[in-house]
C-alpha cells in the first residue's frame, strides 16, 4: 500500500507504484515509478542536533546536479524531496577499495567545482568543531556513552593539532560508501546532507576509513587527487584525519541514539563498530609516527 504523503504529491504523472529503498539511518526512502519514469522520495525534517539543515541540502542537490555529480531535483517541500532515480550501482566497501584513483579523481573535480554552482550563505563544516558539539550534545541528553567524552575530546584536540593547512574547498563530507552510485561509465555522489566548504582532508580520509582502505589503497587515492606523491607532513595529518572521521562517526550515532528512531537501526551498535575501528586506526597511527 502507497503513503497517503507520498501519493499526494504533486509531482507525479498519471498513476505510480512505490517500494521503499534499505540503507536510511536517518531518513525514509522510497523509489516512485510513474508515466515519467522512475524517482527517489525521501522523507526527513531539519535535525539540529547533527548540523542538518534541508533547505541547505536541495540547494546543494541541484548545485550538485547543475555541475554533473548528482541527480535533478523534480521536487521539494518542507520534509520531503523528490529527485530522478539513477540507474547505477550502489557501491559497498570493497568497490572504493577497487577504484581509488576513481575515487580520487571524482574527489577532485568535486571540490574545486561545486563552488560555482552553491548558492545563499556559506555552510563551514569542521569535523572538529561536530565532535565538540556532539559531545555537548551528549552530556545534555544523558547519554550512556557520556562517561567516555573526556577521553574522546581530548583525543580530538591531539587530532586536529596534527592537520595541515590546506585551501578551502567544497566538501560532501558524507563519503560512506553507499553514497557512491557507478551507472558504468561514471561515479555519482548523492545524499548531501553535511555538503559544505571545509578542508579535502575530511573527505579524503573518510573515503579511505569508511571504506577500510589499506595503505596501496590510500596511495592511489592520494595520488589521483594531488596528481603527485603527499609529503610526510600531508600523510600525518591524513592518517590524524582518518582517526577523526571515525570518531566522528560514531558520535554521530551516538547522538542520534538520543534523537532519531529509523526502521532497523542499532546507532549504539554502529557507535561501536565505530569506535572498534577508531581503536585499529589509533593504534597504527601510533605505531608509525608516536601518539598524536
Amino acid at each position: 500500500m502507497i503513503p497517503d504523503r507520498i501519493r499526494t504529491l504533486p509531482c507525479w504523472q498519471g498513476d505510480i507504484t512505490a517500494e521503499p529503498l534499505p540503507g536510511g539511518l536517518s531518513n525514509e526512502i522510497w523509489k516512485v515509478t510513474d508515466a515519467a519514469g522512475a524517482h527517489v522520495v525521501r522523507f526527513g525534517h531539519d535535525f539540529p542536533f547533527h548540523h542538518v539543515d534541508r533547505a541547505r541540502e536541495v540547494m546543494t542537490g541541484r548545485a550538485a546536479h547543475a555541475a554533473g555529480f548528482g541527480p535533478a531535483v523534480q521536487f521539494a517541500a518542507p520534509g520531503v524531496s523528490v529527485v530522478a532515480f539513477l540507474p547505477a550501482r550502489t557501491w559497498g566497501a570493497a568497490d572504493l577499495r577497487a577504484a581509488p584513483d576513481r575515487v580520487g579523481a571524482v574527489l577532485r573535480r568535486f571540490h574545486t567545482e561545486m563552488p560555482a554552482h552553491v548558492s545563499g550563505a556559506g555552510f563551514i563544516f569542521w569535523p572538529f568543531h561536530v565532535i565538540r558539539d556532539y559531545a555537548r550534545t551528549l552530556a545534555a541528553g544523558g547519554s550512556p556513552f557520556a562517561r567516555d567524552l573526556p577521553a574522546h575530546l581530548d583525543l580530538a584536540a591531539r587530532l586536529e593539532a596534527a592537520q595541515i593547512a590546506l585551501p578551502i574547498s567544497f566538501g560532501h563530507h558524507d563519503l560512506l560508501p553507499a553514497n557512491f552510485l557507478d551507472d558504468g561509465q561514471r561515479l555519482w555522489l548523492i545524499d548531501y546532507e553535511y555538503a559544505g566548504f571545509g578542508t579535502a582532508m575530511f573527505d579524503l580520509a573518510g573515503a579511505a576509513s569508511n571504506a577500510g582502505m589499506n595503505d596501496a589503497e590510500t596511495e592511489a587515492l592520494l595520488l589521483a587527487y594531488l596528481g603527485h606523491r603527499p609529503d610526510a607532513a600531508f600523510c600525518r595529518a591524513f592518517e590524524a584525519m582518518q582517526c577523526a572521521s571515525l570518531l566522528r562517526e560514531a558520535m554521530w550515532s551516538m547522538v542520534s541514539d538520543l534523537h532519531l528512531s529509523a526502521p532497523g537501526a542499532d546507532y549504539r551498535a554502529y557507535a561501536a563498530e565505530n569506535l572498534e575501528k577508531l581503536a585499529a586506526k589509533l593504534a597504527a597511527f601510533t605505531a608509525q609516527y608516536g601518539e598524536p
